[in-house]
């Protein structure tokens, strides 16, 4: 049987709405659950298959997409959130009781800086942006995934339309190089 990629993956990907305008995300407690309420759509949604990000029970990836900053307003028992890991480059806010990750915001200088990393299945809302892509599918082997069954979960996710990447897309790492060009001045402030 094949591995469970993500329950957003699996049965097929559903496509989005380009004019929705955001959700309410909820932890899975089945009381006093943490609500954050997201004021627009993500962008760049897609399969990350690092160590870091949250994925439902049994699945490979997570399905994460951004937002800005300011499209996130925690609506409820926020006194139930936790940072993760302090010293990750994303701070992940998750439900200190179900242990379900909220958002991730990052606070350090960094090219994604402004923007919040959130999981729209945390939503029953519909409309979210499909994932894009997939990135960092080779992580999956750092987490006990058998290295000689990957060709067959690329395989799966180009199935559904994802290109597969080891790291980010081109557009994301062409970002974070220009943020790194516009630092180190060898690219302009403004382009």
């Amino acid at each position: 049987m094949a591995p469970s990629i993500h329950p957003a993956i699996d049965n097929s990907i559903k496509k989005g709405d380009a004019s929705f305008k955001g959700g309410k995300l909820y932890c899975h407690c089945s009381s006093a659950k943490v609500e954050v309420t997201v004021s627009s759509n993500v962008a760049h949604n897609h399969a990350c298959g690092c160590s870091k990000c949250w994925k439902p029970e049994g699945a490979l990836f997570s399905v994460v997409g951004v937002v800005p900053v300011d499209a996130i307003k925690v609506t409820a028992n926020g006194n139930k959130l936790k940072v993760i890991d302090s010293s990750a480059a994303i701070q992940r806010h998750a439900c200190k009781e179900c242990g379900v990750h909220l958002f991730g915001r990052i606070e350090n200088d960094h090219p994604f800086k402004g923007l919040d990393f959130i999981h729209t299945e945390l939503s029953d809302s519909k409309g979210w942006q499909e994932p894009q892509f997939a990135a960092f599918v080779s992580s999956v082997i750092e987490q006990g995934f058998l290295p000689s069954e990957i060709n067959g979960v690329r395989e799966k996710l180009k199935k559904e339309g994802l290109e597969t990447y080891d790291v980010l897309s081109p557009g994301l790492m062409d970002l974070i190089a220009t943020h790194t060009g516009q630092k180190n001045g060898k690219l302009p402030a403004k382009l």
